[in-house]
């Protein structure tokens, strides 16, 4: 409890007094600022500032009035580099300005003159022949001026970085330079001294809360553990896609446990100094120690923790820190009450040192949550937002295959948006659907007109994703087909792609390349041929054509020959750069002979599909040249009568399908979907 006690929010006596006497001396140290400031105004004022009695005149007409005999007096300020006197403005007589009808008058000047030994001692020969000149050093002007130029900007800077070194408070951006070589303690830590996150906060997770209900249960009840002779894990892995709630299972561990919870990014501990990283690692742990039991999550942990492969200078930082790292978790006893967590989207590129047993021994994944789970987080983000009551749930989680919570979070957020936008008292399912849209393609663009060529082309392009489709036996999984334009894209064909499934085959990936080829296909058959606004088709279908044949082992000419590195070998350099692995030059043109049938053979499956409906392509085209979108009922209707048939032959090369018709402009359907989440 002592320790608990310590991590709280509330400051002991000691620290209270040493924050109070922190705090008088920033003050003193202001204040001595102002006042230095202040002087030094002052001494610059003073030491710029010259005297200037009477008339000033050139240094040619005080020479005239020398050589003339009416110069009575001169004195030569050696510091402001100026001469002051007086003067008469008739010739002296007697060395007096005599006074009367014929006499002149006594008047005073100034002059300035250039810092030149040669031109001062010949202007002050030339005077002293008919004048009195004397000369003042300035001696204490002098002394001035070096205090003010010198002294007193190096005590007001000095001054300036005690205030820096000593302004350590939370939210002050100097304390990240007085801390650059270690952890900065009030932003790295969260004390939870509230229970506002906890697992009742996470949803579609099951299987990673049910793995974290064993650190929770030790960190407030260790005894029983000991009881039991067994070792609870040192430190939890946490991996999976972005957005899928790693760092909010990580608070919700430490809300259930109400312990300190200390949190960065793996990216604090890099930096370019040699042995800087090493430090905050050390630093860190000095801290957890003080106040454990307590929980250490370190997000994006792949940033300090990534494999060593010895890259030099930089590597030589990164490799320290990461050693650092390893010794601390070496470092403490399971019974010290001190749970390392982390978080990566990247298991597979760190370190095996890292993942050992007696490490980050529990690997936990969290995965994209299913339908039910889905399911579950829009009705959780939903809880405190006025729905209306026809909200349909089980459809939303329905259209939103392969969302993570992140998402899913951001399709509640987007409707309550533009329910105030529309003034409606609630949200309703219009809003929401919409929303779905917005994430999953962004906003309409509603200033993007389209040429009538154009938008009959894109028409066609999306009918055929859809026709296609349903030919493969995907009609209930149709969403919806638009020509509206949204993000960069002007088209979008949403089928439910097998985001829930965890295993593919040869037959589903087939049907997903027909299926992406059916835009495409549709242009040529109606056009003659095709348009830009397949670049994305293109991509998506080569991309799986590729994996079937170099990774997944789908070829019959190839068998199970592995020719396409994984993620983990091109991020480490493992590759040749293409993300292809070494082999003879024949197995790689096999390769590329077996990407081009697979994808020949696609589009053939697509054209046999759409010539054999032509006529329901082209109601479905013209419909939507009509009303922009179709969805629901209506679509499900209007492909009824589709029917799958026999495979067509591979295409050859060059082939042309259907009649020609009229050329049309180019038009690029970058936001086209043949699955709920496409190529976002």
């Amino acid at each position: 409890m002592a320790a608990l006690k310590r991590g709280s929010k509330e400051r002991t006596p000691k620290e209270a007094k040493g924050a109070g006497k922190g705090n008088g001396v920033v003050r003193a140290l202001v204040a001595t600022v102002l006042l230095l400031f202040a002087g030094l105004v002052f001494s610059l004022r003073y030491v710029y500032t010259s005297p200037t009695p009477g008339d000033q005149v050139s240094l040619d007409a005080l020479a005239r009035l020398s050589d003339k005999g009416q110069v009575i007096s001169a004195k030569f300020l050696d510091e402001d580099a100026t001469a002051t006197g007086d003067y008469c403005t008739v010739p002296l007589t007697g060395r007096v300005c005599a006074p009367g009808p014929k006499g002149g008058e006594k008047k005073q000047f100034w002059t300035t003159y250039p810092h030149s030994d040669a031109t001062t001692a010949a202007l002050i020969s030339s005077l002293s022949k008919h004048a009195l000149v004397t000369v003042d050093a300035q001696s204490d002007k002098a002394l001035l001026r070096f205090f003010a130029q010198f002294l007193l900007p190096l005590l007001i800077l000095a001054n300036l970085f005690g205030i820096i070194f000593l302004a350590r408070g939370k939210s002050s951006g100097l304390s990240d330079i007085a801390g650059f070589g270690g952890m900065r303690r009030g932003r790295q830590r969260e004390k939870q001294t509230d229970t506002t996150v906890t697992f009742a906060s996470v949803a579609g997770a099951d299987e990673a809360v049910a793995e974290l209900r064993e650190v929770k249960d030790y960190l407030t009840d260790p005894d029983r553990y000991k009881a039991f002779g067994a070792q609870p894990p040192k430190g939890v892995l946490l991996f999976g896609a972005p957005g899928c709630g790693k760092t909010l299972l990580a608070r919700a561990v430490a809300g259930e446990s109400k312990v300190p919870f200390f949190s960065i990014s793996g990216a604090e501990f890099v930096e370019s100094l040699v042995g800087v990283g090493a430090a905050r690692v050390r630093d860190l742990f000095r801290l957890v120690r003080e106040v454990a039991p307590a929980i250490v999550f370190i997000d994006e942990l792949d940033a300090a923790g990534r494999r060593r492969t010895g890259e030099g200078a930089s590597g030589g930082e990164r490799e320290q820190t990461l050693n650092q790292l390893l010794v601390e978790m070496d470092g403490f006893e399971v019974s010290a009450g001190i749970v390392v967590m982390g978080a990566t989207n990247r298991p597979d590129i760190l370190d095996p040192a890292l993942l050992r047993p007696g490490r980050f021994d529990r690997h936990v994944t969290v995965e994209q949550p299913d339908i039910h789970g889905r399911k579950e987080i829009l009705k959780l983000h939903a809880g405190n937002k006025p729905l209306a009551p026809d909200t349909d749930f089980d459809h939303l989680a329905r259209s939103t295959p392969g969302f993570t919570g992140a998402d899913l979070a951001s399709v509640i957020n987007e409707g309550a948006l533009l329910a105030i936008r529309e003034g409606h008292a609630d949200i309703r399912m219009p809003q929401l659907q919409e929303a779905i849209q917005r994430v999953l393609s962004g906003p309409r663009r509603r200033g993007h007109l389209l040429t009538k060529e154009e938008r009959e082309r894109v028409s066609y392009h999306e009918a055929g994703h859809a026709l296609v489709a349903a030919g493969l036996g995907r009609l209930a999984d149709i969403q919806r087909v638009s020509i509206v334009a949204r993000g960069r894209g002007i088209g979008q064909s949403i089928v439910s792609t097998d985001a829930d499934k965890s295993l593919h085959t040869r037959s589903d990936i087939e049907r997903q390349m027909t299926m992406a080829m059916g835009g495409i296909c549709a242009e040529e058959v109606r056009f003659g041929e095709p348009s830009t606004a397949g670049e994305d088709d293109n991509d998506k279908v080569s991309e799986l054509a590729r994996q079937m044949v170099g990774r997944h082992g789908m070829s019959p000419v190839l068998g199970n020959l592995r020719l396409l590195a994984s993620d983990a070998d091109v991020y480490l350099g493992g590759t040749d750069g293409s993300g292809m692995i070494g082999a003879a030059p024949e197995t790689l043109v096999e390769f590329d002979s077996e990407v081009r049938r697979f994808i020949n053979e696609a589009k053939a499956r697509a054209v046999d599909l759409l010539v054999r409906h032509r006529s329901q392509l082209d109601q479905l085209a013209a419909l939507l040249d009509r009303q922009e979108t179709v969805e629901g009922p209506d679509l499900a209707a209007r492909l009824s009568s589709v029917r799958p048939g026999p495979s067509a032959p591979p295409a050859g090369p060059g082939t042309v399908w259907g009649a020609n018709g009229a050329d049309a402009d180019s038009a690029r359907t970058d936001g086209d979907r043949t699955g709920a989440r496409g190529a976002r």
